[in-house]
C-alpha cells in the first residue's frame, strides 16, 4: 500500500498576515532579514504539522541553496509592497533585505497554539543570523531527502530522522499501522 502525500490548501491571506506578524516580532532583532523570515515560516509550518497534523498556512516549501523557502514568497512580498503592508529595507553589506511590517498583522485567523509556536520559533532563533538559521535547516532530514533544488518538500517528511528508532518508537509505529489497518494480520499455525 502506498500513501499519497497530502497537498494542503494554501491560505495566502493567512500567510501574508504571518509574514507581517513575524516581521513585527523581529523588528528589534538586528539579524532579521528575508532569509531568516523564510526559515521562521518553514519551522513554524512544519512543526505545527508535526504537532497537529495541519500546518499553519499550508504554504508549499521548496528546497533552495540556503534551505527551505516558501515557493511563492518573492511574489507575495512584492504584492505586499504594492499593497503598502510590507516594506523591504536594503541592509548594508547584506545579501538579503529586511522585511518591515507597515501595518498591524490581523491575527483573527490564527489559533493561540499557532501564535505560541511561532513565538517559540522566533525566540529560538533570536540573535542568530539568517545564514546560521539556514544551516540548521540543512540538518533536517526533510531538506536532505528532497533530491533537488526547486523541488517541493512534503510536510510528511518532517517525521524523517537519521536516528535509530527506539523500541518505544517501533511499538508506536506498529500500533498506528494496526489502527490504520496498514498491515496484514498473519496467524501462526
Amino acid at each position: 500500500m502506498s500513501a499519497a502525500l497530502r497537498k494542503f490548501e494554501e491560505k495566502t491571506d493567512q500567510f501574508k498576515e504571518l509574514i507581517l506578524y513575524v516581521s513585527q516580532k523581529c523588528a528589534n532583532d538586528q539579524s532579521f532579514d528575508s532569509l531568516k523570515l523564510s526559515k521562521v515560516l518553514f519551522f513554524s509550518d512544519f512543526l505545527m504539522y508535526a504537532l497537529s497534523g495541519e500546518p499553519i498556512t499550508g504554504t508549499e516549501y521548496i528546497k533552495m541553496e540556503y534551505g527551505p523557502a516558501p515557493r511563492h514568497i518573492r511574489e507575495l512580498k512584492e504584492q505586499m509592497e504594492k499593497e503598502k503592508s510590507l516594506g523591504l529595507q536594503n541592509l548594508p553589506l547584506r545579501k538579503w533585505r529586511r522585511p518591515v511590517n507597515l501595518r498591524e498583522p490581523n491575527l483573527k485567523g490564527f489559533t493561540a497554539a499557532e501564535i505560541s509556536l511561532v513565538d517559540a520559533v522566533i525566540d529560538a532563533v533570536k540573535g542568530t543570523d539568517g545564514k546560521d538559521v539556514s544551516e540548521l535547516t540543512h540538518d533536517w532530514m526533510c531538506w536532505k531527502m528532497t533530491p533537488s533544488l526547486g523541488q517541493t518538500i512534503p510536510y510528511e517528511t518532517v517525521f524523517l530522522s537519521h536516528e535509530e528508532p527506539t523500541p518505544a518508537d517501533i511499538e508506536r509505529g506498529r500500533a498506528v499501522a494496526r489502527e490504520l489497518d496498514l498491515v496484514e494480520q498473519h496467524s501462526v499455525a
